[in-house]
């Protein structure tokens, strides 16, 4: 009898991208007919969260399938070593064919210095080469890969990238977000819109005084230059050049976007109405003080000051948070057109019926929630809660309102290959839910989250946050602090009342806390191997 053949996997990533805002979900105008469709025939996981609330370190999470402890991506700005396990290394070992298109944020993007003060210290400085604990594994260039200016300065820089790249033998990078990313993407751009200099960005938009919020703006970047549109096309060329290649393959597509600034170009500017935007429950209800960094948030809008940062979340006011939604609509559903010419080439190559099709995110934003956007260190349901799809040739279509991690995707996808994990790889397998298997593989999600941005939402130390999602309630745990957060999921959806030092649930919060530091020791290091290996 001839072996089963190997799957392909196509899986389509997006940023920034909350749980709710795809058509399936029924709760918002947004449109989404392709990625509704890869639901209808997929089996939809409900209750997913992510490892971290971060681009790096959740998408390192996925990636190592271990936690951001363990990979050491802990916040924005520290790479992933390169000598890193990830799932996609063990499926190239196997004889897949990998490839990433578009975003990786696996590196910096920046160029930036830390935002992490440098401790203070007495006596004499130890030597260059041993000044840090965890020394730089490989060469420093190495881990500047994905950094904008020097794509900017040399976009014929492809050689900076190693290959494999973290697994990937194909990279055609998009870096940054909005319509001034760079990457493979400014050589593409310099060659086809020469002009483009005088499209991108804010100092450039088209002017619409319709529009007066926070980071929003139509982009004169035409829809075909938009970075969207090049990863698609990308895609596309990709899959066309497999004919004739028999090897199965591992194909990520992955965009920046929906994510601020909010620059949806051409039609998808004002495909949305504001006025027709429905607001999240806590936009009007947000009891805004119980805990000190929404209260400083709100207080900080009161006042009429600006963010601190273009990264930093924000109250902003109903009409703003409305345009603002809508443009993520329009963001969204470019997206969606460009999936469905990706799939409409994966049918025509003859491909789709050995492909595992996945749609996820790597995190959300608040959208709204308690009248804040973008994401931060408050692990409201739309920062920590994601989108997550995996339509599978031999698995039927299916609703699993059991929980689910980003952590848990590496085991599902080797599982599915008939691979079995590095040693250390956590997570769970989500291939029984796929299969049809009524029982849950976890009963917990922990979520791990260092802030690292000095007076970020009134933090002036490097602070951790430690979530438990776990029978339907989030507790969360703030280092140093005495207050914390305890919500009732079930009965309060919004996160509106902060029942953490409510005496009726004393007893269910030292529950929540020995289950959360139980998970924190079952997530620990397994490995007998040093952690750092020169």
């Amino acid at each position: 009898m001839p072996d089963k053949k190997r799957p392909n996997f196509l899986v389509f990533i997006t940023d920034q991208q909350r749980f709710d805002h795809v058509g399936y979900a029924g709760l918002h105008p947004v449109r989404t007919p392709n990625i509704d469709g890869i639901a209808r025939a997929g089996c939809v996981f409900e209750n997913n969260f992510v490892a971290s609330p971060t681009c790096m370190s959740n998408r390192a999470s996925f990636m190592t399938g271990r936690m951001p402890s363990l990979h050491g991506v802990r916040y924005n700005g520290v790479p992933l070593d390169l000598g890193a396990v990830t799932f996609v290394d063990l499926l190239r070992a196997a004889g897949w064919r990998t490839a990433l298109i578009g975003k990786s944020h696996l590196q910096s993007m920046s160029g930036e210095a830390s935002f992490v003060p440098a401790p203070e210290t007495r006596g004499a400085p130890p030597p260059a080469h041993l000044a840090e604990a965890r020394p730089l594994a490989g060469e420093l260039a190495d881990y500047r890969a994905e950094v904008i200016p020097l794509w900017k300065q040399d976009p014929d820089r492809a050689s900076a990238v190693p290959a494999p790249y973290y697994g990937f033998d194909d990279v055609r990078l998009v870096s940054g977000h909005g319509d001034t990313v760079s990457g493979h993407y400014e050589r593409w751009l310099l060659d086809n819109f020469p002009d483009h200099a005088g499209l991108r960005g804010p100092e450039h938009r088209i002017d619409d005084r319709s529009v007066s919020a926070p980071q929003t703006y139509q982009t004169a970047l035409p829809e075909a230059a938009y970075p969207t549109s090049w990863i698609a096309r990308q895609t596309v060329d990709w899959l066309k050049a497999r004919a004739g290649d028999d090897r199965p393959f591992f194909l990520q597509c992955s965009f920046p976007d929906p994510h601020h600034p909010f620059c949806p170009p051409g039609r998808y500017w004002d495909m949305y109405d504001p006025a027709g935007i429905a607001l999240p429950p806590s936009f009007y209800e947000s009891a805004y003080d119980q805990i000190p960094p929404v209260k400083l948030m709100w207080e900080t809008f009161q006042r009429g000051d600006p963010a601190q940062r273009w990264t930093f979340p924000f109250v902003a006011s109903e009409g703003d948070a409305r345009q603002m939604l809508a443009k993520t609509f329009g963001l969204i559903t470019m997206i969606d057109d460009a999936i469905g010419d990706v799939l409409r080439a994966l049918d025509e190559a003859g491909l789709a019926e050995d492909t595992v099709v996945v749609f996820m995110s790597d995190h959300g934003d608040h959208m709204g929630e308690h009248g804040m956007f973008l994401k931060g260190a408050i692990h409201s349901p739309g920062v920590v809660r994601t989108p997550l799809v995996w339509n599978d040739p031999e698995a039927g279509p299916a609703r699993r309102v059991g929980l689910s991690s980003t952590l848990d995707l590496a085991k599902t996808v080797l599982d599915r290959a008939g691979l079995a994990p590095a040693n250390g790889m956590q997570g769970h397998s989500l291939m029984p839910m796929i299969r049809g298997e009524d029982h849950p593989v976890r009963e917990a999600v922990l979520i791990e989250q260092t802030t690292q941005f000095k007076d970020y939402v009134g933090l002036t130390e490097i602070t951790a946050l430690s979530t438990l999602i776990a029978e339907g309630w989030r507790l969360t745990v703030w280092q140093g602090q005495e207050w914390g957060e305890l919500y009732d999921l079930g009965n309060d959806p919004g996160e509106l009342t902060n029942l953490w030092d409510d005496p009726a649930q004393a007893e269910r919060k030292s529950r929540l806390l020995q289950k959360l530091v139980q998970e924190m020791q079952a997530h620990a290091e397994t490995s007998p191997f040093p952690m750092t290996v020169s």
